[in-house]
């Protein structure tokens, strides 16, 4: 009997791209030093794409037309925080990747929706290829009591997970993690680009055709995207990743891919004892501890996703003992805080080429928003001049280069916000103010330069 002929075949880590020899650089994503080598087996490929072609053979098309949907076909996880980032909730039938660091709070945020469906008389099944069910049981019993709807899995080869799958039937499953999940089909190892591939593969085949609601755990690499192919977040229906320093007691749920709701929408939640619970008020969360009367200090307001959410610019500008003054910016762009530095000395006469520069969001966030330049502007001139900002004031709008403060999206949105919390005093851009004086009760301040708003509060 023939031997089957194994071949060697190189694959991007990053987007998945196979190659018959080694790349420096991927043809695919310009990335270098990405290939990584695997053995296929040539004789498995044939037979899976036999099984692909009899599973074509058996498909059907139906009228678009008689597709009935509506709000059953929908899961309430009982965290409103988490169902605003999913869309409204569960989609049947979908496929969801959550990411994130090591102890972030991952498998306990699911675990939690585990007990939540399981109370709401929702089957579920939790598969665990990482910890024992004595490690699994430990944690819930810290969570709190499941009932029987509860199904639990320490199994790490797909085939048997597949058949569990499809003999118990039930409404939601979870992955926990697909590093370690094995198919017999791949001869590489666990974890590489091949298994992983393959292995989202099959789950998606079985969320799909059983209708089935899949969330698969994806551990992170070092520069914080989920490891395996890039195509891994392609098959996805939902991408959700955890950020926030897993020291601190917040956690930050967003969405970087939706196909039932909106991008880059935001859930908060806090580690305590009992596991996550969620922050109902993020903008009043983050604003808790707030200097009084120190300079440099000034409240702006992001949009993430539909949410308006207030956070504190924090600017230190002391006078530097060195050649090369220092610039240095935490939870923002640092290229674009020296940016507008610049346009304040060009077109303000703010002499800062002899100064140092520290520049903090509060509350570990990453924000990029060009909303929040005309607040970094106002912090960095407030502690330059060693002037304070009133307490009651928030301020938002983009910085261009000639110093014009230009219009941000949803600027209605933000004033209201700050209106909620008790805010006085909003200064926004120019163009935004027929907008934002509908309705609102706060005093609406418009610029149309940094001069402008300089005059007006420094």
């Amino acid at each position: 009997m023939a031997k089957a002929k194994t071949t060697t075949v190189f694959f991007c880590q990053n987007c998945g791209y196979e190659s018959s020899k080694w790349l420096g650089q991927c043809p695919g994503c310009k990335e270098w030093n990405t290939f990584v080598e695997e053995l296929v087996d040539k004789a498995e490929l044939k037979n899976a794409g036999g099984q692909l072609k009899r599973m074509r053979e058996k498909a059907e098309p139906c009228l678009l037309a008689e597709i009935a949907i509506g709000e059953e076909n929908k899961l309430l996880t009982g965290i409103e925080e988490l169902d605003r980032v999913l869309g409204g909730g569960i989609v049947q039938g979908s496929l969801t990747l959550v990411g994130g660091d090591p102890g972030i709070g991952k498998s306990t945020l699911l675990l939690q929706v585990c007990r939540n469906l399981s109370e709401a008389s929702h089957k579920v099944l939790y598969i665990s290829g990482e910890e024992s069910q004595i490690q699994i049981k430990m944690r819930a019993d810290r969570i709190g009591s499941f009932s029987k709807n509860m199904l639990l899995l320490c199994e790490t080869n797909l085939d048997t997970i597949a058949e569990v799958i499809r003999t118990t039937k039930p409404e939601v499953v979870i992955i926990d993690s697909i590093q370690t999940m094995y198919n017999d089909g791949v001869s590489a190892a666990p974890g590489s680009v091949s298994q992983v591939r393959e292995s989202t593969g099959v789950l998606l085949q079985l969320a799909k055709g059983l209708g089935v609601s899949v969330f698969i755990v994806g551990h992170v690499t070092k520069e914080g995207t989920v490891a395996g192919p890039r195509v891994l977040e392609h098959m996805v229906d939902t991408v959700l990743y955890f950020e926030g320093d897993r020291h601190a007691s917040y956690r930050i749920l967003r969405g970087v891919k939706n196909r039932f709701g909106s991008t880059n929408e935001i859930g908060v939640f806090e580690m305590q004892e009992r596991g996550l619970v969620q922050v109902a008020n993020p903008s009043e969360y983050m604003l808790n501890g707030r200097p009084e009367n120190a300079s440099g200090s000034i409240v702006a307001c992001t949009m993430e996703g539909t949410r308006p959410l207030l956070i504190e610019i924090q600017a230190l500008v002391c006078h530097s003992n060195f050649g090369i003054p220092r610039r240095q910016a935490t939870g923002t762009d640092f290229n674009r805080v020296n940016l507008l530095m610049a346009v304040l000395e060009k077109r303000s006469g703010v002499q800062l080429s002899n100064c140092d520069a520290y520049v903090n969001i509060t509350g570990g966030m990453k924000i990029v928003e060009p909303a929040l330049d005309l607040g970094v502007v106002l912090a960095v001139l407030s502690s330059f001049r060693n002037k304070v900002l009133s307490p009651k004031l928030v301020a938002f709008g983009e910085v261009g280069l000639s110093g014009e403060v230009r219009a941000v999206s949803q600027a209605a949105q933000r004033v209201a916000e700050a209106e909620k919390l008790g805010f006085e005093i909003c200064v926004v851009p120019q163009v935004c103010m027929e907008e934002c004086k509908k309705g609102s009760k706060i005093k609406v301040i418009g610029v149309k330069s940094v001069q402008d708003a300089i005059d007006c509060l420094l």
